[in-house]
């Protein structure tokens, strides 16, 4: 555990210079930050709250030097104060560091400090001196006893902001912001498609983690970061293959084929990347379509199945395949792969199977009685007309995720006379998106909450109704959680022509099987290293919902490309590399290190643009998608509430750190 010698974090000093190591108290606060990468110890740490110095040896000079000249490399000139105060400040302290300025630079540069905190347009600039006014506040004199030329040491920086943190694939939202204010859209495109390759279909359905990390929710509304996504997707959806054909026409081209199985979110993703690499790669899929639940489970009225294609597509474009109806199980196995010639594997199969109710009487074959899953794919046979499909009567669907959300406004549309929806807990409970049920309620979906099954009623051999009992909600648990439980008595009977059970999905336990090696947990997923992706069988890598259980689309395409890293680093050196990003990030993580409780830029209020859409009354009849793309000049005026609130982070090591991917 880390013992700190002498440092500042949001104001509170520590000074232990007088002891000796063994006499400081560990830092039970702070995890991780004791050594970087195996064998290679932690010396000081940086960042916009302050600082920690673990080893005396430490050039306080040299660590704050090559702290702001990563501040002046990530300002983007719009204010003086910080377009010119880091760069005068990083070079005062680099002629300190070499000995060429004397004790009167620190004057200098404490003046400028000043400047920057009072005056930068934004996070970054007004938070850039921060480590350096504490150490020349309260450590002084280890900076006047410091005598250059010294030594540059080891270590390195690394830029980010709330919003990419929160974002699972960690795409640089700032960035692609910045462009779009630029005038560069192109350019803002590119910054996602470094990312992923589904920007318009993301832009669509992402549920948003970077928005509810935004700092602007501090001010009024958090900026539309989805909305700006999918305005430059969609107005760039044309170019979004002439980066990635300039990009594989430099990839080195290699033999080692890779089989990518399932053609989802994550598959899509893991495909794009491997490709950019040079990697010959095949998708096996056991639908006639690419896009996984993409495609099969999220209804037309909120991704239009042409937008979908249209950026899966990008596999072909840069040389892959789609062999379509191939099921792992079913068709082939693990081993028949590499049988087959190919070097790795990804499994992205995800989680096709509903979960049951696990209630009295309950009956999956019983007319009248679906899964989520199930019916989504019926509307989706019906959107396509394959399998044209009504409903009538009134249909009850049980859950409370975006699946239930989905069902609920598709039941509506496929003709049901009233849709219900049942849910145990409360409306502050439902995990859906809050945008999606607010849809819902405003396309007349009735909610019940409080209320579960207890028992399915069945007539004439074909679904009648369901037993519905009330829930209470308990006392709050140790962690605050309150648990619910059924009310005595209040059985009722709740006659539907339908019953939707969409309360989770599984992996299809027909996928894998004993022959092909690959441990499962507890869950009945696919066991993986957390870093890696990689399976308890050599060269085969999984992710997306198979691996962790159903989550978003977002979350998906990160796996998928961790999985091309992974599998990049397996063929070419037998062994996944340290990735020294991905420490920086768990470093932030585990320690909080991103403040979220003060906005220092003064801000005027200005609430964020909204997507235009369809009247309920009028969507709730069709199919055609809800929401409309707004304007170049919302777009623009959208951009222009983020705050940038980039920080820089810098970590010095006593070893070099190793390269590796970010």
């Amino acid at each position: 555990m880390a013992r700190v010698v002498y440092g500042v974090w949001d104001g509170i000093v520590q000074d232990n210079r007088g002891k000796r190591l063994f006499e400081m108290a560990e830092a039970p606060d702070l995890k991780g930050l004791d050594t970087f990468n195996e064998g290679n110890p932690i010396q000081a740490f940086f960042g916009d709250r302050g600082f920690f110095v673990f080893d005396r040896r430490v050039s306080l000079i040299d660590a704050l030097w090559r702290y702001m000249a990563r501040a002046a490399e990530e300002s983007c000139g719009k204010c003086t104060p910080c377009r010119m105060g880091t760069a005068l400040i990083r070079d005062a302290l680099e002629a300190l560091r070499k000995g060429e300025a004397g004790e009167e630079r620190w004057a200098e540069i404490e003046a400028l400090g000043e400047q920057l905190r009072a005056s930068a347009l934004c996070g970054l600039g007004r938070n850039s001196a921060s480590a350096l006014m504490a150490a020349l506040t309260h450590f002084r004199d280890v900076l006047l006893a410091e005598r250059g030329p010294l030594p540059e040491q080891h270590g390195m920086t690394y830029t980010t902001a709330p919003c990419i943190e929160a974002c699972p694939s960690k795409v640089n939202v700032p960035r692609y912001i910045d462009y779009i204010k630029d005038g560069e859209p192109t350019h803002s495109l590119g910054v996602i498609l470094q990312k992923y390759p589904m920007a318009a279909t993301c832009g669509r359905v992402c549920v948003r983690f970077c928005e509810m990390a935004c700092r602007r929710n501090l001010v009024d509304e958090a900026v539309g970061i989805k909305t700006l996504k999918r305005f430059i997707a969609d107005h760039q959806r044309s170019r979004s293959t002439m980066f990635t054909r300039d990009v594989i026409a430099a990839a080195q081209p290699s033999d080692l084929r890779v089989a990518v199985v399932g053609a989802g979110p994550a598959g899509v993703s893991c495909a794009y990347h491997l490709l950019l690499k040079g990697y010959p790669v095949d998708v096996l899929e056991a639908l006639d379509e690419a896009g996984g639940m993409a495609a099969t489970g999220i209804p037309a009225y909120r991704l239009p199945k042409d937008v979908l294609k249209s950026e899966t597509d990008i596999i072909q474009a840069l040389g892959g395949r789609f062999l379509y109806g191939r099921r792992l199980g079913r068709d082939f196995t693990v081993s028949d792969l590499f049988a087959e010639g190919y070097k790795a594997a990804f499994l992205a199969v995800g989680c096709a199977q509903g979960s049951r109710l696990g209630v009295e009487d309950e009956d999956p074959s019983l007319p009248g009685y679906l899964s989520g899953i199930d019916f989504l794919l019926m509307v989706h046979d019906h959107v396509a007309g394959t399998r044209p499909t009504r409903l009538s009567g009134e249909v009850v669907v049980v859950g409370g995720g975006n699946v239930a959300m989905d069902c609920v406004r598709s039941a509506l549309r496929m003709g049901a006379s009233a849709v219900h929806l049942v849910y145990r807990r409360t409306r502050e409970d439902m995990p859906a998106d809050r945008e999606e049920i607010k849809a819902a309620e405003e396309e007349g979906v009735i909610f019940h909450y409080l209320t579960n099954p207890a028992r399915i009623v069945a007539r004439d051999g074909r679904l009648a109704g369901v037993v519905l009992v009330d829930m209470r909600q308990t006392e709050p648990d140790g962690r605050g959680r309150r648990g619910v439980q059924p009310v005595a008595g209040s059985e009722r009977v709740f006659e539907c022509s339908t019953l939707i059970a969409a309360i989770g999905q599984q992996v299809d336990r027909g996928t894998i099987g004993p022959e092909d090696g690959i441990a499962m947990d507890k869950w009945g997923c696919i066991a993986v290293d957390p870093t890696t992706l990689a399976t308890s069988r050599g060269g085969v890598f999984a992710g997306g919902d198979c691996a962790s259980g159903p989550s978003t689309l977002i979350h998906a395409m990160a796996n998928g490309l961790k999985a091309a890293r992974s599998i990049d680093d397996y063929l070419n050196f037998g062994r996944v590399r340290f990735f020294p990003r991905s420490r920086m990030r768990q470093i932030l993580n585990e320690n909080k290190m991103l403040a979220a409780d003060c906005v220092e830029v003064p801000t005027m209020h200005e609430y964020r643009v909204h997507h235009p859409e369809l009247d309920p009354e009028v969507r709730k009849q069709m199919f055609e998608e809800v929401e409309q793309t707004i304007t170049a000049a919302e777009a623009y005026r959208e951009a222009n509430r983020c705050l940038r609130c980039y920080r820089v982070y810098s970590v010095i090591t006593e070893q070099p750190i190793p390269a590796g991917c970010a």
